[in-house]
């Protein structure tokens, strides 16, 4: 059975929704609960729907030993503050504070990607391996990277914005004010603006996805489907992605020198040929011994990553940054 010390709560915190799930300390999910994000009421009113998410699907609250929470946005890991996160409108928000008086327990707060991260690392597909980046491909890219047994933080704890790398010098605009990131070429929003502008610029190749749009609105999972059903345009912009997304890793291989690589996300998920595209084209185009003991692989903990790996982080943060399992 379970003892109290290895039970905790993790909690997945985005514009849209707020998950909360019990996990034992072998990463199994025990019950969940999850609201609709109130953006419009302000950071307060959310904080108080994540407390009430957390007790949904852990009613003995004296079971739980620490509560973690991914939050999409820069976090300073230390004190639990959420510097900015545009999604939900924040800037400078003390959500560790306002959450630890709320529930009475330890509370992390972390990226809520690099807490995917660390779902992977521990549970999932980067499962025992010391040299590890985890990168998820959703409406934006990011991610985490392991470099000998330890995720690395950085000086404020915000390492890991990997969608914010620049890809392309002076490229397309990204939502983080820079220019030609990752993010801006391979993250869904992206993906729909690109499919936008090429059909537009081509009228005749863009038929299908012009025709989608004037029905919904024309987002990379509509792309992802007209790829599916064959449309040359579609999956001309998913082979862009892939090979953008390679681009990136092969940087990234270069300097960390990973032995594993995970990719996951909803764009993953929904183009998982995009793994074996992406691993072609590290293969082509890094130094051949970075590569020879390589692995690339997607994620196996899916929708679960985001709570799995904050519940996680939460209980090994002697572990992951030598400040206990309470957060300091």
């Amino acid at each position: 059975m379970t003892s109290a010390a290895e039970l905790a709560v993790g909690v997945d915190l985005g514009g849209t929704k707020i998950q909360a799930a019990l996990v034992d300390a072998a990463g199994r999910v025990l019950a969940s609960h999850r609201l609709e994000t109130d953006v419009e009421a302000g950071p307060s009113k959310v904080t108080e729907d994540v407390a009430r998410c957390v007790r949904a699907c852990a009613p003995d609250f004296s079971k739980i030993v620490t509560v973690g929470v991914g939050v999409a946005g820069q976090v300073a890991r230390e004190s639990g503050r959420v510097y900015s996160a545009p999604n939900l409108r924040w800037t400078d928000f003390p959500l560790r504070e306002r959450l630890e008086r709320d529930l009475g327990v330890p509370v992390a707060v972390e990226n809520d990607v690099r807490a995917i991260a660390w779902g992977e690392w521990k549970h999932g597909a980067g499962r025992a391996i010391d040299d590890l980046i985890v990168m998820f491909v959703g409406t934006g890219v990011g991610g985490g990277v392991v470099s000998g047994g330890r995720m690395l933080t950085g000086d404020l704890g915000i390492a890991g914005e990997l969608g914010h790398m620049t890809l392309v010098a002076g490229g397309r605009p990204c939502t983080c004010g820079n220019h030609g990131c990752l993010e801006a070429y391979a993250g869904g929003w992206a993906i729909a603006e690109r499919a936008r502008e090429a059909a537009q610029a081509d009228p005749e190749a863009g038929r299908e996805l012009l025709t989608r749009s004037e029905k919904e609105p024309l987002t990379a999972r509509v792309v992802s489907e007209a790829a599916e059903w064959g449309d040359p345009l579609a999956k001309s912009l998913l082979e862009e992605t892939g090979s953008y997304l390679g681009r990136a890793m092969v940087g990234l291989v270069h300097i960390f020198n990973p032995r594993r690589i995970v990719l996951g996300g909803g764009v993953i998920d929904g183009n998982p040929d995009l793994v074996a595209q992406v691993e072609a084209v590290i293969r082509d185009q890094a130094i051949a011994v970075a590569t020879e003991r390589l692995e690339v692989r997607r994620s196996k903990l899916g929708q679960q990553a985001g709570v799995i790996g904050s519940a996680t982080l939460a209980l090994h943060r002697k572990d992951a940054y030598g400040t206990g399992t309470t957060p300091s």
